[in-house]
């Protein structure tokens, strides 16, 4: 039976970018979904086999979206991130000069990483938010006529009838945004030496200092954290989840031993996963992305 990805759609996001570079030369099906929880959703109903979502972009932080939806909505565990370099361009149906685009739509964090651009050349363009990128740009494609603007990825520029007005608009070079795939399946994805574990905690509510304890259970272990970020545990004003990525797989001693003593802390841990990270480089003189 031929797998089946699920992505945030429609055809030609960064997140399908993501997909495929996951199942790269693989056999499967690739399928968009309209929101990330229907793509997280498909797969806990095992409508398809794997999730890719993002996480995370290097200049707007956390799509809290995700993350939420995997901490409250569904019980699956993250077997793979990407880090990907990430091009916005702005595009249309018509010739265009800016001062004659009257909307620009994209996906808010595309609009956040391009506020700049759009402050400086497009002061006057309405702003009108989408699911995703290529959403946008496939509207502006069915809409011809309309003095509109979408900012998207290379790969939609190809898929609907659009053209580009500016190429590179994001206001920051090193602009990467985090994918996760999602699934209980495990897939045969390429080698790498690189490994994380992430987590989520749940400190007790009547414990002072439990989470510079609980770090420092990694501390004097010499257990490397790259993040930790908190949520609200939507039980009440001033409740909090933190998630904590370690660098490193899980393993048979150290990292038991520190979850051991965090438990011992009356904290309550839920393994989020432990997988293989990937990171592709943005190519030098080219706009593949």
């Amino acid at each position: 039976m031929e797998r089946k990805v699920a992505f945030l759609g429609p055809v030609g996001t960064f997140t399908e970018e993501a997909a495929r570079f996951f199942f790269a030369g693989e056999s499967v099906q690739y399928i968009p979904y309209s929101s990330i929880p229907d793509v997280l959703d498909a797969v806990d109903l095992e409508k398809a086999h794997y999730a890719v979502v993002p996480i995370e972009n290097s200049i707007e932080g956390t799509v809290n979206l995700t993350m939420d939806h995997l901490i409250h909505q569904v019980d699956l565990p993250i077997i793979g991130e990407l880090a990907y370099p990430i091009s916005q361009h702005l595009m249309a149906s018509l010739k265009l000069d800016f001062s004659q685009v009257k909307k620009v739509l994209s996906h808010p964090q595309a609009v956040a990483q391009c506020r700049h651009f759009l402050q400086r050349n497009l002061p006057h363009a309405e702003i009108e938010y989408t699911k995703s990128t290529a959403e946008a740009v496939r509207l502006v494609g069915e809409n011809p006529t309309q003095p509109w603007a979408a900012i998207g990825n290379r790969l939609a520029q190809s898929i609907y009838p659009v053209h580009f007005l500016q190429e590179e608009i994001q206001d920051h070079s090193n602009n990467y945004t985090r994918f996760f795939i999602i699934s209980r399946y495990k897939p045969v994805l390429q080698a790498t030496d690189h490994e994380k574990t992430s987590i989520l905690v749940t400190l007790p509510s009547d414990f002072p200092g439990a989470l510079y304890q609980v770090l420092a259970a990694f501390a004097w272990r010499k257990i490397n954290l790259s993040k930790i970020e908190s949520r609200p545990t939507k039980t009440g004003l001033g409740n909090y989840h933190f998630i904590i990525d370690i660098d490193q797989q899980m393993d048979e001693v150290l990292l038991p031993g520190a979850f051991a003593e965090i438990e011992a802390l009356g904290c309550q841990i839920r393994t989020l996963g432990s997988y293989p990270f990937y990171v592709k480089k943005a190519e030098v003189g080219s706009e593949s992305c």
